[in-house]
């Protein structure tokens, strides 16, 4: 039997933490070891239990999302803090990544994308909500205009890219570009007219392909190469 995902919940709204709760308590996976209500709670209760993931409220009386990520960072340095946020500004995302975040939901979310996010990022990898990547890319492609091209340190060729891109089958491109469209995969499922779970294998695989860790570094790659049309 594989070892559970040991979860700890901090948000200042009960009624929000309690729906949070029920969720993960369906999902055999995980175990809610706390709930906190604000950032010195979570800081106590994180060297209590030294969770694998903590979802916390970026907006919280006594100590705010940002504050609370660079304290518990530093109490448990292997718990993984994914921020749970109403606000979809980049600038919000970039503070709390920096801070020591390892991903980043809206609180509109859908469940499936909660149980998502905790699954990726508990795999080591980041997760940001779709519609915040929207948001992010194009402040990408915004810099991307603004800087000169030599500044820019390629590790890469161009060829080699492409040649990735290429292993890529018609349907994983179709992927692709739904991802960079900011689509969660139970939106690319239903547009696709495929499972969640096969949505899930064809991302998997073009982050395999493209050899990068995440969906973000996916869709960044493809639009600096034209691989995606980005209206």
């Amino acid at each position: 039997m594989t070892n559970k995902i040991r979860i700890l919940i901090v948000d200042d709204h009960q009624l929000f933490r309690e729906g949070i709760r029920r969720i993960l308590e369906m999902e055999e996976e995980f175990e809610v070891v706390g709930i906190a209500s604000d950032g010195e709670e979570a800081c106590t209760l994180v060297q209590e239990f030294f969770p694998d993931i903590v979802l916390l409220d970026i907006n919280m009386p006594n100590m705010n999302g940002v504050q609370a990520t660079e304290r518990i960072k530093g109490i448990s340095p292997h718990s993984k803090i994914i921020i749970l946020s109403i606000h979809d500004d980049e600038n919000y995302v970039h503070q709390t990544l920096y801070s020591g975040a390892s991903g980043y939901l809206l609180k509109e979310m859908e469940s499936s994308d909660l149980i998502e996010a905790i699954q990726v990022v508990a795999n080591g990898e980041a997760y940001i909500h779709p519609k915040v990547t929207g948001k992010l890319i194009t402040e990408f492609r915004r810099l991307s205009t603004l800087q000169d091209s030599e500044q820019v340190n390629v590790e890469i060729t161009a060829d080699s890219e492409t040649d990735r891109f290429s292993a890529l089958t018609p349907r994983e491109k179709e992927v692709l570009q739904l991802m960079a469209e900011g689509k969660s995969n139970k939106a690319i499922g239903d547009h696709l007219f495929i499972s969640e779970k096969t949505v899930k294998n064809h991302v998997s695989s073009v982050l395999q392909k493209l050899d990068v860790q995440d969906r973000t570094q996916a869709v960044v790659i493809s639009i600096k190469n034209g691989w995606v049309k980005i209206s």
